[in-house]
Parts: C-alpha cells; sequence; structure tokens
C-alpha cells in the first residue's frame, strides 16, 4: 500500500525524516515523498543531511510543482498521507482548499477521498488564527498530532522522543513497527 510522506517549512524536519526511515523497514509500504522549498531548506538547516539524502528514504519523489502526479486523484489510491512537519502555511492551505502545490493538492485528495490525512503541527506559541485552523482541521476530519513528547516512557535521548512521535502517528494508520514503549499502567500506591 501506498503512503504520502509530506515534508513542509516547519521546524522539526526530523519527524518526516525519521517516518520515511521507519516505514523504509515496514513490508508492503510505498513511500511517495513531496518536500516544499522550505522544508528542503530545513533539512539543511537542521540535520547533517542533504534534501538528496532524504529523498533517497522513498520509494518516489515527487516534485512539489507537478500538479499532473498520480498523488494529485482521487483514483490512485493511497491509504493516507503524513505532513510532517506541518507549517502553519501549509495546515492553511489544506483546512483553506488553497491546493497551489503537490503537497496541498494530495492532502486535499486524500481528504476527499475519506482517507487518514494526519498533521503534524510545528509551531509555538499559537495565536487565535492557528487554534481557529487547528480546531477547523479536526472538524473536517484531519488528525493532528503535534509531535509533543511524552515523559512516561522515560526518554534518554531525543531520538527516544522522535521515535515515540513518528510511532504514535502510525498508531493511527494500524502500523506498529516497535518503536513506542507503551504505557503499560501503575498501580496505585495504598496511601493515595
Amino acid at each position: 500500500m501506498r503512503m504520502i510522506v509530506g515534508i513542509s517549512g516547519a521546524s522539526g524536519v526530523i519527524y518526516g525524516i525519521r517516518l520515511l526511515e521507519v516505514l523504509g523497514g515496514v513490508d508492503g509500504i510505498e513511500t511517495h515523498l513531496v518536500l516544499t522549498p522550505s522544508g528542503r531548506l530545513n533539512i539543511g538547516i537542521e540535520t547533517d543531511r542533504s534534501a538528496a539524502d532524504v529523498e533517497s528514504l522513498a520509494d518516489v519523489v515527487h516534485n512539489i510543482k507537478n500538479m499532473a502526479a498520480p498523488i494529485a486523484s482521487g483514483s490512485y489510491p493511497t491509504m493516507g498521507m503524513v505532513v510532517a512537519p506541518c507549517s502553519m502555511k501549509t495546515l492553511s492551505a489544506v483546512v483553506n482548499a488553497y491546493s497551489d502545490n503537490l503537497l496541498s493538492r494530495a492532502a486535499e485528495v486524500t481528504l476527499k477521498e475519506g482517507r487518514r490525512l494526519v498533521l503534524m503541527p510545528r509551531e509555538s506559541p499559537l495565536h487565535a488564527g492557528h487554534a481557529r485552523l487547528l480546531h477547523e482541521a479536526t472538524l473536517m476530519g484531519i488528525h493532528v498530532a503535534p509531535p509533543m513528547p511524552a515523559f512516561y516512557n522515560a526518554p534518554q535521548t531525543v531520538d527516544d522522543i522522535v521515535n515515540h512521535s513518528v510511532g504514535r502517528v502510525l498508531d493511527l494508520f494500524g502500523i506498529d513497527p516497535g518503536i513506542v514503549r507503551r504505557w503499560s499502567g501503575r498501580p496505585l500506591r495504598p496511601d493515595r
């Protein structure tokens, strides 16, 4: 099955990169990557990789300007799409059905076809316009999954934090590559 991964211009490109790395090890998943120009820029700023290195992790790479790509059509079946990270510009384009590039068009197609669309917004602090767009996204059936660290799993490294967020996003697709340390509960102490 095919999974679309979009990397837009917000900070946090490691989430999209790790998603591609993890999905590369999952049998039966074909990844389709769309990078925005700002996403390309952030790869060089935030990591020691190049855009070409990241593109090599995907099975198929689509040019952001190619509105005739297969993923621009609902007749091309996919299991869904993740935008990681999702800039506020991309969030606005998706919520307002403003498909001026392939990333926002693929997201629009994913949504209109009733497929799972997950956005990992990366912005802080949020102003009222951001919060309004996030609210509208959820009303449209979009899964909003900000990469917020969990600490019950006692992360030891930044990689532990990134893996947890990526693993939880993959949970939304029923994919468990074994990178999430699951909560197993704790008994109540007698004094509580």
